[in-house]
């Protein structure tokens, strides 16, 4: 398999994206396994250097994803304008530049000019103010390619899928219905097969209401929705189990005993995930005919051109992409020929 070509969208501009990037790749072992073509500016590049103090990094400049040098750092030079950075500012220029990258990367994977897809961290409500009805990363791309998206949190501790992603609380309770929580559990399912290489997975359903609603005390949703969901997924094939409680999942035994959790929704699961994981968690959109990943944290404003960023999660991030770009296309090879598939040990 030739190298993995790495398309990276630049992020907020004003924020520590561009300083992961840089400090991710600054290690030159990086590139023995991968290709890197970040969408951005030259001008904005020089800005974050000089700030960084990083002048000795140097990015091999092109104007086509074509001229991408294997062993090299490559910037796609995107926009020829002066663009003014504000370190730590929201603006709607850094916004709209931000959607600028993610769009021209989202382009190039169409085109079949890059293999995965890394998003540094952007402002969705910067973003908003030129492009209404942006909700983030995860959306855009379910409107732009194949397939069902399904949000998975993860790094060496845990995997966590969510029912429900950036809703507000009060539109969760309607939404935990029989049909997502079987579809989102099987779409789990699915990527910690084709994706992660784990042939039988085990995985822990999260109760909605507090200890997983006390026996109907506090909350029906537990006895009438969750638990008939699990016995039908049992029935089909799949190994879940629970209603577990979400405040006293969290702890090494029962994180060992899965390979994937399901929490009800976004800040159920993760408050424990960013709690445990955060500097190495990576947010990895699976069910879609793309690879995309991206770094947990935010923009991070307040230490946004300081030179204090921590990278291990943007590199991650990358790592991940190519890791599961690999499990794919094993995955395939090896349903060509599902006798191959069954003997593997």
């Amino acid at each position: 398999m030739s190298k993995i070509k790495v398309g990276i969208s630049i992020g907020d501009l004003n924020g520590i994206g561009l300083e992961t990037i840089i400090k991710t790749f600054k290690d030159s072992r990086m590139m023995d396994f991968c290709t890197p073509i970040i969408f951005g500016s030259t001008k904005v590049a020089a800005i974050h250097r000089k700030a960084l103090e990083m002048q000795d990094f140097n990015f091999n400049i092109i104007n086509k994803t074509e001229d991408a040098h294997p062993k090299k750092v490559n910037l796609l030079n995107i926009w020829k304008d002066e663009v003014e950075i504000n370190f730590g500012k929201a603006t709607t220029r850094s916004g709209e530049l931000a959607f600028d990258s993610l769009k021209q990367a989202t382009q190039a994977f169409k085109d079949k000019k890059i293999d995965v897809l890394v998003t540094a961290p952007i402002n969705k409500a910067s973003i908003q103010e030129k492009v209404s009805g942006f909700i983030g990363h995860t959306e855009f791309l379910q409107g732009n390619f194949d397939g069902e998206s399904l949000m998975i949190m993860l790094s060496e501790v845990m995997k966590i899928a969510f029912v429900t992603g950036h809703v507000p609380l009060t539109e969760v309770k309607k939404a935990i219905t029989t049909e997502n929580i079987y579809t989102k559990t099987v779409q789990l399912n699915t990527s910690l097969i084709q994706d992660f290489g784990i042939r039988k997975p085990k995985i822990a359903v999260l109760g909605l209401n507090p200890h997983a609603g006390e026996e109907g005390m506090l909350g029906k949703e537990e006895n009438d929705i969750i638990t008939p969901t699990i016995k039908k997924l049992k029935e089909d094939g799949i190994m879940a189990f629970g209603p577990y409680p979400a405040d006293s999942f969290f702890i090494n035994k029962n994180l060992q005993q899965f390979d994937g959790i399901l929490s009800m929704y976004h800040d159920q699961g993760l408050t424990a995930f960013k709690t445990l994981c955060f500097s190495q968690g990576v947010n990895y959109t699976a069910g879609l005919n793309i690879v995309r990943t991206s770094p947990v944290h935010g923009t991070a404003y307040e230490i946004a051109g300081q030179g204090i960023a921590d990278e291990k999660s943007f590199r991650q991030a990358v790592y991940l992409a190519c890791d599961i770009f690999k499990k794919r296309a094993e995955f395939q090879e090896l349903n060509k020929n599902p006798l191959a598939f069954k003997t593997r040990k």
